[in-house]
Parts: C-alpha cells; sequence; structure tokens
C-alpha cells in the first residue's frame, strides 16, 4: 500500500502551478474588482497571493468564494488547419532568402502575416520566439530545395503545417494555444531534396500576451495604492 501512495499520481489541487494558471486567477480577480464583489484591499490581497502560489490548489482558494470558479470553461476550439480565404494577403510582408548561404529572422522583430522563405542549397531560420505578433494570423510559405528551413515559435501559439517533401523532408508540430485568441502560425511549403520543419522553442511565450495579463495586475495595484 505505501509503494502505491508513492508512486501513484498526485491530485490535480498539488500540481505545480505554471503562469498561465496564474494569469487565469488574476483575470478572474481582477473582473470581480471591476464587478464590485472585491474591495481594492482584498484584490490587492489576494493578487500578492496568486503570486507566490506554488499549487493549482492554492491559486484556487482565492477563487473559490467568487462565481467564476463555479463557470465551466468554454470548450476549446482548435485552430484551423488553414486560414480562412482572403484572410492572408497574396503578396508577402517579408522574404527571407538564402541561396549558397544562410538568413535569420530572430529577437524582437515584427512578424508580418505572410513571410516567403527561400533555401536553395542554404538555410533559413525563422524564429518567432521573441517576435511581435501584430495580426493572430501568420503565414509563412516555405520552399527548400537541397536547403534547409527552420521555424521556431512560441510554446503558448498554435501552429499548424500544410506541404510534403519530394525526396526531402516537411515536419511541422501540431500545437494548440489554450487561448483562443493567441496567434496562429500556418507553415505551408514545400522540401525537394531538403528540409522544412516548425517547433516550438520550449521555455519561450508570446511575450504580448503575459505583458498585457501583467499589466492589467500592475494596474490594479497602482489603483490600490493610489488610495
Amino acid at each position: 500500500m505505501d509503494l502505491q501512495k508513492q508512486t501513484a499520481p498526485a491530485a490535480a489541487t498539488e500540481l505545480r502551478a505554471s503562469d498561465a494558471d496564474r494569469d487565469r486567477i488574476a483575470d478572474i480577480l481582477r473582473d470581480a474588482l471591476a464587478e464590485g464583489r472585491l474591495t481594492a484591499d482584498e484584490h490587492a490581497e489576494r493578487v500578492e497571493g496568486v503570486l507566490a502560489a506554488k499549487t493549482v490548489g492554492e491559486l484556487d482558494v482565492f477563487i473559490r468564494d467568487l462565481p467564476a470558479a463555479h463557470q465551466r470553461r468554454a470548450s476549446h476550439v482548435p485552430a484551423p488547419a488553414r486560414p480562412a480565404p482572403g484572410a492572408i494577403p497574396a503578396e508577402p510582408d517579408d522574404n527571407v532568402v538564402a541561396v549558397f548561404s544562410s538568413a535569420v529572422r530572430k529577437g524582437r522583430w515584427r512578424a508580418g502575416r505572410r513571410i516567403h522563405a527561400y533555401a536553395v542549397f542554404g538555410s533559413v531560420e525563422i524564429d518567432l520566439s521573441e517576435a511581435l505578433f501584430e495580426y493572430q494570423q501568420v503565414m509563412i510559405r516555405a520552399v527548400s530545395i537541397f536547403g534547409n528551413v527552420e521555424v521556431r515559435v512560441p510554446e503558448n501559439v498554435s501552429l499548424r503545417g500544410t506541404g510534403g517533401g519530394v525526396l526531402g523532408n516537411f515536419e511541422v508540430d501540431h500545437l494548440d494555444a489554450e487561448d483562443p485568441y493567441a496567434p496562429v502560425v500556418h507553415v505551408d511549403g514545400w522540401a525537394v531534396l531538403g528540409n522544412i520543419e516548425g517547433r516550438p522553442k520550449r521555455g519561450k511565450l508570446v511575450a504580448d500576451i503575459l505583458d498585457r495579463v501583467q499589466r492589467k495586475v500592475d494596474k490594479g495595484l497602482r489603483k490600490h495604492l493610489d488610495r
């Protein structure tokens, strides 16, 4: 019996809380403050506790007396396999070309709705892990001929791939973001004696989404301190 207890999975309330879990609770508290269910002092005290919480069970304590804690979460709707007709322009916002060379897009850059990547006896890297997403849908059209196209995305976006390889490799991981408003990255293309791949960059999240939540928390704290 002791061995079974040691090997049994932890209860859901004992699981370690993620940043996404804390952000969800912070949003509920912000709404409760706006609705008058919490005073400014109560809101500030609970937000401080949320930021210090280690487990899911500790987070639930701060919203157990709020209606939102007892509402069923909306069923998750997966991102579409292809963009809606007309959602993505035909002309690219950015061309990334490597012919017998290498080309890289990475760091804090603004991703357009359509990006074309061409690798001919070369290597293209498109790293969106720190990019600014101005649009919810981003199409990356990739062509690899005796080359390599590598796409990296944050963990909290949706990722889709449509394409194939001719004596080559086309491999794009399937990701579904929990946030229905998170960006969707579509990788579309062909690899001819080459390689095209799309994967999440572990530990990287869309900063815009996290910044938005943090601004909400900061605004609530500032409002409390100003009183």
